[in-house]
């Protein structure tokens, strides 16, 4: 595929999540991809957004030319900054919306984030910012260091929400739950023994 593409030449292509990070043949073609400045983003995508497989797959954006350049799309001018040492990551697993019941899709909003996200990063002057959970823009020396490994789980950052919470806080939060429940539990019980015996069937508890 990358012999096809021009000087310009842009392609995406989907795979099985294990050619992120799979050895032998398929080690050599990500490493020798990644040392010529050919990966430009990596797209790990929700698992059920295909009909012919519900396991999560990944796509990968090849371009030819990361360096400094500007190019008319449209009405458009983008002015692209020097990306050959970068990788984008992005997570887009928690992304999406139902479709036909046991699938999942991306609404038009969904797209559009997302491609935003991708060109912001792509040029100069950029309001781009790392997200946990979401995106992250790698270095050529991040990525040598995880022996060319292109899981983006590796680098994009993960929230401890558990840091976050107050213990005591959460702790007195859950008694209060527990004492209302086990109140109106004991109620119910109460008017179940009472509705027995004015029956005529009146229960014993004792042992």
């Amino acid at each position: 595929m990358v012999s096809k593409l021009s000087e310009n030449g842009v392609a995406g292509f989907i795979l099985a999540n294990g050619a992120l990070s799979g050895g032998g043949e398929e080690y050599k073609i990500r490493r020798k991809l990644i040392e010529n400045n050919l990966v430009e983003a990596i797209l790990v995508l929700p698992r059920n957004l295909f009909y012919t497989t519900d396991i999560s797959v990944t796509l990968w954006i090849l371009n030819k030319n990361k360096k400094v350049h500007s190019r008319k799309i449209g009405d458009e001018t983008r002015n692209y900054r020097n990306r050959e040492k970068e990788i984008l990551f992005m997570d887009l697993r928690q992304i999406g919306e139902p479709f036909e019941k046991k699938y999942i899709q991306f609404s038009e909003q969904h797209i559009k984030d997302i491609g935003k996200t991708y060109h912001t990063w792509q040029q100069e002057k950029n309001s781009y910012k790392d997200i946990p959970e979401y995106c992250y823009s790698a270095s050529f020396e991040e990525v040598a260091k995880k022996d060319f490994s292109l899981v983006p789980s590796k680098y994009i950052a993960f929230v401890n929400r558990d840091e976050n919470i107050d213990f005591e806080e959460k702790m007195t939060a859950l008694k209060g739950e527990f004492t209302d429940l086990l109140k109106t539990e004991a109620q119910s019980k109460a008017d179940l023994l009472k509705v027995f015996e004015e029956l005529g069937y009146k229960i014993s508890l004792e042992p």
